[in-house]
This record gives structure tokens, sequence and C-alpha cells, in this order.
């Protein structure tokens, strides 16, 4: 079993009679349901899995359950034998969204105290906007595909390197050449695998590019499907703005085009508002945000019709674009831009870190990559991304970050390949795999 930083939270929970009850939410294929399944399994005596996705396809036993009694009596019908108390018995509702009145049921299961209850649900973004969520009873864990970490743990490395690296990044100390070199492969194979639990097994474990290229197509085709199967009205044109992402990525400006998805040149986000929603509340793809002044908090100043979309795994871009040619990766000096690649998957990393995305461009200044808010300072830090040899090649984030600029912005990251640590004008460069601690 790969370990992944939910579990701490899994952990608290079972442990916590009090607690409220958990949703994990977050795209298909990710690991929710396995990793709930091995920590809740070990945690209660009694575990009780309710696929309600195959209940929904087949008998659909749950579907006018509507009270705590009804509930109860089906629960036993079909697992009496396992049902003891709260002390050791968990309900694991898994799929929930397939029965929206299952979510505002779990007010009244929790406060008749009976058993304990986790759920999950892949779709549970699109669902949860549209029901009522009883308060108090329920929280909603957002869960994500792998990140570095949590790659790096799938791959065995130590504890001790890692937290080498941490006291590196919070010290502003260089990396050794041995340690730099490591880190940056392990990095070019978390572009090649990404995040998805089933393809870190092929890749890790069983060394199979072919193996894992097929768990990145299949489950591409798996979130196109799920954007036909719930949103029947739009499926068309979220299935078209989901395609479309590839094409953006390649770009040199990465935003969406909003005419070239219905091939309509008065296109923009408000007529397309229900799909983009999907699209990010589904968890299938992360959203960064086009502000029009840098200042803190960055959320005040978004433009809605300046946005950009990245897929929410790094390794089903990399299988979209060099298949199982590894060695554009893995030798990226043979001209190829890995710009787009870079950046997916430093929005995912930033995602998973619970970070909201933004981005600047303007004339005046140019474009840079990333914004964030940073709460500490009550600041902006702005973040640049480069993929290739040349680290040093920015012309945008200095005139945010410059002394005797408008913006008072008091330094900004630059991450790349290189083993640099460098304080150059309130600008840190340093190497693209420490980007895990920010």
């Amino acid at each position: 079993m790969f370990k992944r930083k939910v579990e701490m939270i899994l952990n608290d929970y079972y442990s916590n009679l009090n607690a409220k009850i958990i949703i994990i939410d977050g795209a298909r294929q990710i690991g929710k349901s396995f990793i709930i399944r091995e920590t809740a399994s070990h945690f209660f005596a009694n575990y009780i899995e309710i696929d309600l996705k195959s209940d929904y396809e087949g008998e659909q036993l749950f579907k006018n359950i509507r009270t705590t009694k009804s509930f109860y009596l089906l629960v036993g019908s079909l697992f009496g034998d396992k049902l003891n108390s709260i002390d050791d018995t968990i309900i694991f509702l898994d799929e929930i969204q397939y029965y929206p009145q299952l979510i505002t049921l779990l007010k009244d299961l929790k406060k008749e105290n009976r058993y304990r209850y986790i759920a999950s649900g892949s779709l549970l973004g699109v669902t949860l906007k549209h029901i009522f969520i009883p308060m108090g009873s329920i929280d909603e864990v957002k869960m994500y595909p792998m990140d570095f970490e949590e790659f790096l743990w799938a791959n065995n490395v130590g504890i001790e390197v890692i937290e080498y690296l941490r006291g590196c990044f919070k010290n502003k100390t260089m990396v050794q050449d041995a340690i730099h070199k490591q880190f940056l492969s392990l990095f070019k194979d978390y572009l090649i695998c990404g995040g998805l639990p089933d393809a870190v097994i092929e890749y890790v474990i069983n060394k199979n590019v072919f193996k894992t290229r097929e768990v990145h197509s299949q489950t591409f085709n798996y979130y196109k499907d799920d954007c036909s199967r719930y949103d029947l009205e739009h499926k068309l044109k979220i299935s078209k703005v989901y395609d479309l992402l590839i094409s953006n990525m390649s770009n040199k400006v990465k935003r969406v085009m909003f005419k070239r998805i219905e091939n309509k040149n008065d296109s923009n986000l408000e007529k397309y508002e229900e799909e983009f929603d999907y699209l990010v509340a589904s968890g299938i793809a992360n959203q960064t945000y086009a502000v029009s002044n840098p200042v803190f908090p960055l959320n005040e100043s978004t433009s809605k019709n300046l946005v950009k979309l990245y897929y929410n795994d790094v390794g089903i871009l990399t299988n979209l674009l060099y298949k199982n040619n590894i060695k554009a990766i893995l030798e990226n000096d043979n001209g190829i831009n890995l710009g787009s690649v870079y950046e997916t998957v430093c929005a995912m990393e930033l995602i998973a870190h619970g970070h909201k995305l933004f981005y600047f461009d303007s004339k005046k200044v140019g474009e840079v990559d990333f914004l964030i808010n940073d709460y500490d300072n009550l600041s902006v830090l702005p973040i640049e991304i480069k993929s290739g040899k040349d680290q040093n090649n920015f012309r945008a984030i200095p005139k945010l970050v410059s002394e005797n600029g408008n913006y008072k912005i008091p330094y900004g990251y630059v991450f790349g390949n290189k083993n640099v640590f460098e304080l150059k004008d309130n600008l840190i460069i340093l190497p693209i795999y420490l980007i895990m601690f920010l």
C-alpha cells in the first residue's frame, strides 16, 4: 500500500467518536476507495463497504432510502452479521454521489450514533453544488493524485533525505550535487508517471512504461465518459473543452480560447460557465485565474474571461504528448519544449497543498506563470517555472519584485532544472523539485 498524506486525517477521524462524518472528494482513479478501505478495515473489527455505483447500475436497492429506519433495515438485511456497535463498526458509502439523498441523510445517521460512517465520491464537487449539505455534521476532504513527495515515498526514498531537502529549502542552501542528480531524475520520472496510483504501480513497481500509459489512456477516457454520464445537456461542450486542453497547452499563450470550443467568435467564459464548473468541481482539471492587478488578496482582481486549465495529472498530459517515447522527457535537450509539462506538474503540486492558483499577464510586465496568496506576509508570491537549460531567462517576474516597481511584492521564486540556490534582486532561484515544500 502506498503511503498517502490523507491517512493522517483518516486516522484522526477513526480515533474520534465525536468527529463529523468525513466525505473524501476527488476525481476518479486517484486512490480514494483504496486508502479508505485499507485504513478503516484496520481500525474497525466490522468494516462494511457499500458500492453505490454498482447498486445504481444494478438493483438500485438504495434508490428510495430516505430515512434512517429504512437505511438500517436495508443494511441489516445485507450485512447483519457485521453490524455491532459504534465502537467497532464502520460503514463506507463509496460513490455516494449516485444517491444524493444519502448525503443529506448522514446528519441524522450521525445524530443517532449507532455506527461510524465515511463516504467518498468521484463527482462530489459537482453533486454538492446542487444539494442541501447538512451543516455541522459533515467535513468534506479534498483528495488529489499523489503529489511529488508521495511519489518519493512510493520509490522508497528515505525520510532523512527528504528532510535534508526540506532544510535546504527552508535555510536557502544549495543541494549536494549527487542528491540533486538523483532527485532531478526522480522528478522526470514523475513527469512520465504522474500521480495516479495504478500508474505508479506500473511504473515504479513493475517498471512497465506501456502499462503505465495504458492507465493514463484509460483514465482519460473514464473522465470523458463521466462528462457524458453526468451532464447530458452539456456533455458535448464539456468533452470538447476537455479535448482542447492539450492544444491549449501547446500554445505560447496557454489560456483557453473560447471561440475554438464551438467556432464562435463571440464566445466567453460566461457561455461555458457550467462546463468549466463541471471540469474543475469534478477534479479532472485545475484552473488558474488571471488577475488584473497582482496585489493581495488576489481573489479581488480576477478576470473571468482569461483562464487556464491544466490536466489534473501530469502523466495524462505526457501520455497525450509523447506516448511511450519517454526520452522526450528524460533527455530534454533535443529541442522539445517541456514548458506545459512543467507548468502542469507545478499546478498539481500547488493545488494539492491547498493553494488557489492565479497568473498575471500584461503588455507592460509580461506573463508570470503562477501567483499565490501569501497569507503569512499578507502579500502575493509570484512563481516562475523554467523547463529548459537557461534558468535565468526571465523578464516578467523581476518587474513584480523590483524595489522600484509599483507592486510592493517582497520576493518571488524561480524553479528550474539547475542545482542552484541563488538570491538575485529579490528572486529566489532553486531546483524544480523543491516546489514540494512551498
